[in-house]
């Protein structure tokens, strides 16, 4: 019966890979939920004028897809982190 031998020190940088990659997660969800609220103080305050010449209202915009790609981004991090772990266990 073969059994496999992980070394004390691999085991603890994969163990600090993942609070990293926690940590990463936490910074990207915050910063994502920062740009959406200015996203939407941003259009809330200039939607009187909708149209594309209102720079303020598109600047609002670009922060509300922003938010989304940030918030997609650090979740696609977190689960490939999640699943590498799972992989080498």
């Amino acid at each position: 019966m073969a059994t496999k031998a992980t070394p004390v020190k691999a085991a603890g940088r994969e163990e600090k890979n993942g609070r990293e990659a926690a940590r990463l997660f936490g910074a990207m969800h915050a910063m994502a939920w920062i740009a959406l609220g200015i996203g939407v103080l941003l259009c809330l305050s200039n939607i009187r004028d909708f149209s594309d010449q209102n720079l303020m209202l598109m600047i609002g915009i670009g922060f509300l897809v922003g938010s989304v790609h940030i918030y997609v981004i650090g979740t696609a991090i977190r689960l490939v982190h999640k699943g590498k772990d799972e992989a080498e266990r």
